[in-house]
């Protein structure tokens, strides 16, 4: 049964999600502990339990859910509105931008790379991630498509999964070298295939 908080409440329990969310950024899922969040956020233990009843696992799950959310957020408006070239070199610049400021501390690598593995809840949420993002490019392509700006045959599932799938090699290795050479790479060569310059 879903709890209702109240407003103080509520926002107690975001601040516990978002200092948990920086946490595993900075260090990582497995060498976070409940004792270490609850130093950051300044929170007591029946306070952590009183929100979080199940302890670790519904706070992980919490995180990936807001991890994910932001993930998609980072992008908008430009990603819901892929309508136009120049609205796809818009969103494309929008995520550079957005992975070149994070750099190291992403979101996307938490919920993917490290929450999504801890438990089915998380996989779950990471699964409705790439469907969401997978979506929303998928429309764009199809608006394209409609538009005459891509090829009728072009598969717009294939090539939305496509970008996602570089866009997160791309930032694995951004993390791994702090440059966003590949993940720009990812971009324009997904982009410039819809264009039909391949």
């Amino acid at each position: 049964m879903t709890r209702v908080l109240t407003a103080k409440g509520a926002a107690t329990r975001q601040r516990i999600i978002e200092g948990a969310a920086e946490q595993i950024r900075e260090h990582g899922v497995t060498a976070t502990t409940l004792d270490d969040i609850r130093a950051r956020t300044q929170t007591s233990k029946s306070q952590l339990f009183h929100y979080f009843p199940d302890g670790k696992d519904e706070l992980l799950l919490a995180v990936a859910r807001y991890e994910a959310d932001r993930v998609l957020e980072d992008q908008q408006p430009q990603l819901g509105e892929l309508t136009s070239w120049a609205a796809w070199d818009a969103w494309r610049d929008t995520v550079v931008a957005r992975y070149r400021g994070q750099g190291r501390r992403c979101p996307l690598n938490v919920v993917t790379s490290q929450l999504g593995r801890t438990t089915p809840g998380a996989q779950a949420v990471v699964t409705e991630l790439i469907r969401r993002w997978e979506g929303e490019i998928a429309a764009g392509v199809r608006y394209m498509r409609g538009a005459g700006e891509v090829d009728a045959g072009v598969d717009a599932d294939r090539a939305a999964a496509a970008l996602v799938a570089g866009i997160q090699g791309g930032v694995v290795i951004l993390m791994s070298t702090g440059s966003t050479a590949h993940l720009e790479a990812a971009l324009d060569t997904g982009i410039a295939f819809l264009r039909g310059r391949h």
